[in-house]
């Protein structure tokens, strides 16, 4: 079998980052059934352990815990693995934490929820979903990263599970679409909270 030495994976744990944070999952608990590189088994019956502890590697978040916090900058521990099989690297992490993103699946789809359903400015997003207290004078009426997000659910990189808003749509209004779908998929205890509560709730399942 070809080895991938390179190889690295983002896993999320069904774990959420509040529990995560308040007990962190040890190796034995947070290790993957198998690789998903090559797809051998972590533990096979009767043999040695494939998916072995390779330390841990910490992660920012940003975003709010919970959509009637104020927005905040934590740290999480994630759990690496190596697979003795083919070497590709892993790294677990809880629920709702992406690769590559530095807020949480919560926050981008509360955000999202935001401006697109709500109807909120750029700037009220970002004050209510970005940690940032000192911001430049750009931030005043736009944030990029709000854009870059629509954009990214509009051709599929984020929220694979949202429907295509079509060539012509604009980005808030892919904002908008996405958010629905993230908020139809909350918990039907949410039921009764406000739209983007829901989208929040919503997207730490669904990313």
């Amino acid at each position: 079998m070809p080895r991938n030495r390179s190889g690295r994976s983002v896993i999320q744990s069904a774990i959420d980052i509040k529990r995560w944070q308040q007990q962190p999952p040890t190796v034995v608990e947070a290790r993957p059934a198998r690789c998903p590189a090559c797809g051998t088994a972590s533990c096979p019956l009767g043999g040695a352990i494939q998916l072995q502890g390779h330390g841990t590697r910490e992660r920012q978040v940003w975003g709010p815990t919970s959509p009637d916090r104020p927005a905040e900058q934590i740290s999480v521990l994630g759990r690496r693995y190596r697979c003795l099989c083919c070497e590709a690297v892993l790294l677990v992490v809880p629920r709702g934490v992406l690769g590559l993103r530095m807020y949480s699946a919560a926050a981008i789809g509360f955000a999202l929820a935001l401006w697109g359903l709500a109807l909120a400015t750029a700037a009220e997003v970002r004050r209510r979903v970005g940690p940032a207290k000192i911001l430049g004078d750009s931030a005043v009426t736009g944030w990029a990263t709000l854009r870059r997000w629509a954009r990214d659910v509009a051709q599929q990189r984020l929220f694979a599970q949202a429907p295509d808003p079509g060539p012509s749509a604009s980005l808030r209004q892919s904002a908008a679409s996405a958010a629905a779908v993230l908020a139809a998929s909350a918990d039907p205890t949410t039921r009764a909270l406000p739209i983007e509560h829901r989208a929040f709730f919503g997207a730490a399942h669904a990313a």
